[in-house]
């Protein structure tokens, strides 16, 4: 029985990165594919392709990723590198996550400054914005399955996070006040609900 969970565990969808140059050539795969709509490409690299992660796990670690300071995907790639590597994995993916996309945007800002304020380079990136925001619905959509495990339960996370959507984008109140104040109450009815 014990032999059966262990070859179970070492072929579970979430085996993790082979090596630091896997976790490197991935986060740097990753990082060139994010143009606008991040979220959508991480998940489904990290979820749906190397099945480093199971929906769950992603969830949990983007919840993580999102608050603390510095871009999202950045922090979840020093998350997911450290779980697997320790500190030689988190810079690897770090390494990754930056080092050629740097050198590409600033490629592309040299190039783009002379053309900036012509009008139709102007409406296709506000174009963009809007593509950008249906891959992070589309993304919100998927991750929403994995609510059902969740230990608050589906009502509650709707709950809150549509009090956090009415804060942010109707009450435009800043991030930090729902995100903490709504973190806060979350992480408290969690605790009530996973202590012994």
């Amino acid at each position: 029985m014990d032999s059966k969970s262990i070859r179970v565990e070492h072929i579970s969808p979430n085996s993790g990165p082979k090596s630091l140059a896997d976790l490197f050539f991935s986060f740097t795969l990753l990082a060139l594919q994010g143009f606008g709509g991040v979220l959508a490409i991480v998940q489904r690299e990290l979820v749906e392709k190397k099945k480093w992660l199971t929906p769950e796990q992603f969830v949990e670690d983007w919840a993580v990723a999102q608050i603390m300071p510095g871009p999202n995907v950045v922090n979840m790639s020093i998350i997911v590198g450290g779980r697997h590597f320790g500190l030689p994995g988190a810079m690897a993916a770090l390494s990754g996550m930056l080092l050629l996309p740097l050198m590409l945007i600033l490629t592309i800002a040299i190039i783009y400054a002379p053309f900036a304020h012509y009008p139709p380079v102007v409406d296709a990136l506000r174009a963009m914005g809007a593509v950008a925001a249906g891959l992070i619905l589309a993304t919100g959509v998927k991750l929403a399955r994995a609510l059902k495990s969740n230990p608050l339960g589906p009502r509650l996370c709707i709950l809150l996070g549509a009090l956090c959507f009415s804060g942010v984008a109707l009450l435009r109140l800043p991030l930090v006040y729902p995100l903490f104040g709504l973190g806060l109450v979350s992480c408290m009815f969690a605790y009530r609900k996973l202590a012994p």
